[in-house]
């Protein structure tokens, strides 16, 4: 968790710093391509030939910008080929028996090979070429350790399915006490060794979350629930928080469907009214069944849709409106029945 915290931390300041040097790195990447479209002038140029050269270089950068040379193929010289390995789960010693291999692996392949590519394909190998050739290397991952060691967040989901409970021997497992206790020195502070250096748990936020349902949290070693203090018992979901999540989600279902859909060339409209049905028929499907949240909302649109999903190619060209009574004729009946909805949704 934690070697995974920190890959996740480099990632971010990698990012950061390629926004900050994005213009440095739009230049470099401009010039090669430039370079490989339009030969070089000859030395001892007249001046004419070097204006006419500099107007010329000046029309092929707009050209590039613009997009109008993305199909125009280029010989593009790639750096010697460099084997990564980002196993994270794997002791720091193996992680550097396999920078070792990567090592070897690349003084085999000195030479650089020539690749015919698009000029679209070139900008995004030239942008990792830059950003490797441009960046410190050393300050992002010395800035990357501090910030996951002072900053970082680890979620634990499902942290009851390691508590061993009477209710549950069925399901008990040896190993069960073993996590915990695995977990135990990571969670009250300890050094972790990864291949960009040490880091030390102490300041790192541990959130864990469970349903337990067939435990308690008191079934849990006495020495971790002592590291989680503060506990929260979350409320089920409402029919208004059903409709944010589809309505205010980055990645929501709705989206999703569009998108699916899209592919297809049918237009998906959901009408807000139809929306709001939704989430209120959600609601009352997780009241007379299992309450098992938002995951409702992805049995509830699968219904809505099944008959549009299976004749989307009917649909080509066209928009498909979901209103609220075409969400009321799927769904009244299925979730008026208590003993059918519980096993259509």
């Amino acid at each position: 968790m934690i070697r995974d915290l920190v890959v996740a931390s480099i990632a971010i300041v990698k990012a950061e710093k390629e926004e900050e040097n994005r213009e440095k790195i739009e230049n470099y990447v401009l010039n090669r391509i430039v370079e490989k479209l339009l030969p070089s002038l000859p030395l001892g140029a007249s001046e004419s030939k070097k204006d006419d050269y500099q107007r010329l270089l000046s029309v092929m950068e707009e050209r590039v910008l613009s997009g109008e040379m993305d199909d125009k193929i280029i010989q593009l010289e790639v750096e010697k080929i460099h084997v990564e390995f980002n196993d994270t789960n794997l002791p720091p010693e193996m992680a550097k028996v396999q920078e070792s291999f990567s090592r070897v692996f690349s003084q085999m392949n000195k030479e650089d090979n020539k690749k015919e590519v698009t000029v679209r394909d070139a900008k995004a190998i030239l942008k990792n070429e830059a950003s490797a050739k441009l960046l410190d290397s050393t300050y992002i991952q010395s800035e990357a350790l501090r910030r996951a060691q002072s900053g970082g967040i680890i979620f634990l989901d499902e942290i009851d399915k390691i508590a061993i409970s009477e209710k549950s021997q069925g399901r008990n497992d040896p190993s069960k006490e073993g996590v915990q206790r695995d977990l135990l020195p990571i969670v009250e502070g300890s050094s972790v060794s990864t291949k960009y250096g040490a880091i030390n748990t102490d300041h790192i936020l541990f959130i864990a979350a469970g349903a337990f349902h067939l435990c308690k949290p008191s079934d849990l070693i006495p020495e971790l629930q002592g590291r989680f203090p503060l506990r929260v018992e979350l409320e089920s979901l409402t029919e208004d928080t059903l409709y944010k999540i589809l309505t205010q989600t980055k990645n929501s279902l709705l989206k999703q469907y569009e998108a699916l859909l899209s592919v297809e060339g049918m237009k998906l409209i959901f009408e807000d009214e139809a929306i709001r049905a939704i989430a209120k028929l959600a609601h009352r499907a997780n009241e007379v069944a299992e309450d098992i949240g938002a995951r409702r909302l992805h049995t509830v649109l699968e219904r809505v849709l099944e008959d549009v999903s299976f004749n989307a190619d009917e649909y080509k060209d066209k928009e498909f409106i979901v209103t609220a009574k075409l969400v009321h004729e799927k769904l009244d009946a299925v979730v008026e029945n208590d003993d059918l909805s519980r096993y259509i949704l």
